[in-house]
């Protein structure tokens, strides 16, 4: 129970990494919500943690919209009582390069993706600043450390989360709000599957991973605990990397 008494709030977490995150964070003694615009799929999300005996409240949450994240924030807190984890998850993929990449298509993903992440981090602060402090989790991505052929406007969203999150964590370490990123690598998710369906593309990326497999899911969301859990008190500003050995290359 290594997150015992303390309250979630997960965006994006209606599947893949989102509800692996919430799935273990309940296990593990917290309270979660799963903050998305997926309803169906998070209130199953939900109902699948109660029926195992843990806390959760789904709610629904355009992360592009200032107004929809304080609300998020004022419903984890109304139900709970507190905040202390904000798992900044919620992202949009976009696989094209520079030239090919739409002015229309930078924008959704850097709303998305970096705007995103910035206005959940500005509505949790003054809630974990009356518990005393927080975790702060961005998930970034490889792709926020490495280049590639393609996928111009991901890889420029998810630098600026990694660059973003050390900013938070220096401007707000002095009041215990520790800032962390998460960087993984080539993941089975909803957001995946699609390209990862194409022939051939899921082997080709299984043969560039060192530890011979697919990331799933509960592997990001195992990273995520340990940087939600007080195990990692003094742990602020820095980068996770969970990608199979890929970067290590």
């Amino acid at each position: 129970m290594r997150v015992t008494g303390k309250v979630a709030l997960i965006s994006g977490g209606a599947g893949g990494i989102g509800a692996a995150t919430a799935k273990l964070l309940a296990k593990e003694g917290a309270a979660v919500v799963i903050a998305d615009l997926l309803e169906d799929e998070g209130r199953a999300t939900e109902a699948l943690i109660a029926e195992s005996g843990g806390r959760a409240l789904f709610v629904n949450l355009d992360v592009t919209s200032e107004d929809s994240w304080n609300s998020a924030v004022q419903a984890a807190v109304s139900s709970f009582g507190k905040l202390d984890i904000l798992v900044n998850n919620a992202g949009v993929s976009h696989r094209t390069g520079v030239e090919e990449t739409s002015s229309e298509a930078w924008d959704k993903v850097m709303d998305v993706n970096v705007k995103g992440v910035f206005l959940g981090t500005k509505a949790a602060i003054p809630e974990m600043r009356k518990a005393g402090g927080g975790s702060i989790i961005n998930i970034s991505s490889i792709y926020g450390l490495v280049g590639s052929g393609t996928s111009a406007a991901y890889h420029a969203s998810k630098g600026a989360v990694r660059i973003f999150n050390k900013s938070t964590a220096i401007q707000y370490a002095s009041e215990n709000i520790r800032a962390n990123s998460v960087h993984p690598g080539f993941v089975d998710s909803p957001m995946t599957r699609a390209h990862h369906d194409v022939p051939n593309i899921h082997e080709e990326r299984v043969a560039k991973m060192p530890l011979g497999r697919m990331g799933q899911p509960e592997d990001i969301a195992a990273g995520i605990l340990y940087l939600a859990s007080d195990e990692s008190s003094f742990v602020t500003g820095a980068e996770l990397v969970i990608d199979g050995g890929m970067t290590a290359q």
